[in-house]
């Protein structure tokens, strides 16, 4: 990067078609999110900071930063620049009462028919963390005692590096979790001396962390899973990338498990095989 020429921190770098294409389709191959036309000024704010933190003097040349970094971060601070990571606990409640009271009741019982103690949940896009650690304490307050007795938890998975730091440290303000019960925020946060809620150690431990790419062509996953959670991801994809990971998602559940996806999302019954239940949910009946 030596070679690139200072510029000042007031310049505005604009972006060119050319160079919005090349991102736009970078960002779709790798990402899947689908950029149209109307998200040129949106790009072009967004990455202004990142230009600046380079030293890059065009897009041109973060475009050739994109090809050539190897790693997997420039990927992933692209995807948390150009994304909205708005989350807090509780959001889409109806999701976590049908998990509590419809689902997880479900699984047990097809758990005992194959003499089996194996829950498999995923938090597809799991963002800051808020999404898997409220599925863990859902699970301690269904199972009580006997949650030892399971082999539980939560895997969950995001692309952005950034989001994953969050979600391990499992630190909110207290605004993100407002609207959860206050038994629950009794129970299973402590208070530090900041005012902020940390997720107590023995929910932390039962959720497993991974950067993920969800545009991966394989899945490596070996055992199919009870539930998926994949919420207000898909909003960013077209038809095909929605399709097609759905068809994924679907050979990767047990018979008669869930999908769960976010209200402002929706799947065409003739494009999925999946049941329709109710908006957002989904379940796997053949």
């Amino acid at each position: 990067m030596e070679n690139f020429k200072e510029i000042k921190s007031v310049d505005f770098i604009e972006i060119k078609k050319e160079e919005f294409v090349n991102i736009r389709n970078f960002v779709y191959k790798q990402i899947g999110i689908n950029l149209g036309e109307d998200k040129i000024a949106l790009v072009n704010g967004r990455l202004q900071k990142t230009l600046r933190k380079l030293k890059l003097n065009n897009f041109s040349e973060y475009y050739n930063y994109l090809i050539a970094e190897k790693t997997g971060e420039a990927l992933s601070e692209l995807a948390n620049t150009i994304s909205t990571n708005h989350t807090f606990f509780g959001r889409e409640k109806d999701h976590f009462e049908f998990f509590q009271k419809v689902a997880l009741p479900e699984i047990v019982e097809r758990c005992q028919a194959n003499h089996s103690k194996d829950i498999r949940i995923w938090s597809a896009g799991c963002s800051s963390g808020e999404e898997p650690y409220t599925l863990v304490m859902l699970m301690k307050e269904f199972f009580g005692e006997q949650y030892k007795n399971w082999d539980a938890g939560v895997l969950a998975t995001d692309i952005s590096l950034k989001a994953l730091g969050t979600a391990k440290a499992g630190i909110y303000p207290i605004e993100r979790i407002g609207s959860l019960q206050e038994n629950f925020k009794k129970k299973y946060f402590k208070k530090n001396e900041n005012g902020d809620y940390e997720v107590i150690d023995t929910v932390k431990k039962e959720v497993t962390f991974r950067r993920f790419n969800l545009m991966n062509p394989q899945f490596p996953f070996k055992k199919r899973f009870d539930v998926i959670f994949c919420r207000n991801v898909m909003i960013y994809f077209d038809e095909e990338t929605r399709t097609n990971l759905v068809d994924k998602f679907y050979d990767l559940t047990v018979q008669d498990g869930y999908l769960f996806i976010g209200h402002s999302e929706s799947l065409k019954r003739n494009l999925t095989r999946y049941h329709y239940i109710k908006p957002a949910l989904y379940k796997k009946v053949l």
